[in-house]
């Protein structure tokens, strides 16, 4: 018989990714884990002192595999770059709902100090700095909007997970481009607002000074 693969940290990683996409994290334990490798138990403890240092692992693994399906999502779709991260994001969690829950709403998360997949988005200066740059604004107003994007966005797709809110495509996309054009026209009015006091204080100031 040929001898037995020996078991590896990515494919314990691997196999709670397979569990959790599955049946949801709560099904995450030891015996799941080596039912899906078929092996014993005994090889989990061997990469891992506990479980609980496995599933802290396990997040960083999760977060990762997110990652990269927002990037096949931007290879794979024609949408606006702006509109990439929140599109993608709802499709994550209309697909991959039990992952997005774990990653995305803390469901059975371990106890951790470093921040989760929702702080982590948050806190994503690249993000914010890409859809500022694909919106062609000023950096520091971008990370701002993107921010009530983000809430935005994340709002919906906690509904969506949840089963509350069945949108298509094409109305996620035409929702989250009404949310940002209504940033826009705030910009814009703010603007106006500015340019017509500075025109209104021209010909005041001409006016006094002016011969009559």
């Amino acid at each position: 018989m040929p001898p037995k693969q020996k078991v590896k940290k990515e494919m314990i990683l691997a196999a709670a990714l397979d569990i959790t996409r599955r049946d949801g994290f709560e099904a995450v334990n030891a015996r799941a884990i080596a039912a899906h490798l078929q092996c014993s138990t005994r090889p989990i403890f061997t990469c891992y002192a506990s479980m609980e240092a496995l599933k802290e692992e396990f997040l960083e693994y999760a977060f990762a595999w997110y990652e990269r399906y927002v990037e096949e999502y931007r290879r794979r779709e024609r949408v606006k770059p702006y509109l990439v991260w929140p599109l993608s994001y709802l499709s994550f969690a209309r697909e991959e709902t039990a992952l997005f829950r774990f990653i995305f709403a803390g469901e059975q998360q371990p106890d951790r100090k470093s921040p989760g997949g929702l702080g982590r988005e948050i806190a994503s200066g690249k993000k914010a700095d890409e859809f500022s740059d694909a919106l062609g604004i000023d950096r520091g107003r971008g990370k701002k909007i993107f921010l009530d994007l983000f809430l935005y966005a994340h709002g919906m797709a906690v509904l969506t997970a949840a089963g509350k809110l069945t949108l298509v495509r094409d109305e996620e996309e035409e929702m989250i481009s009404n949310f940002l054009l209504a940033f826009v026209e705030q910009d814009l009015r703010k603007a106006q607002t500015a340019m017509q006091r500075l025109l209104g204080d021209g010909p005041q100031a001409s006016g006094e000074g002016g011969v009559r």
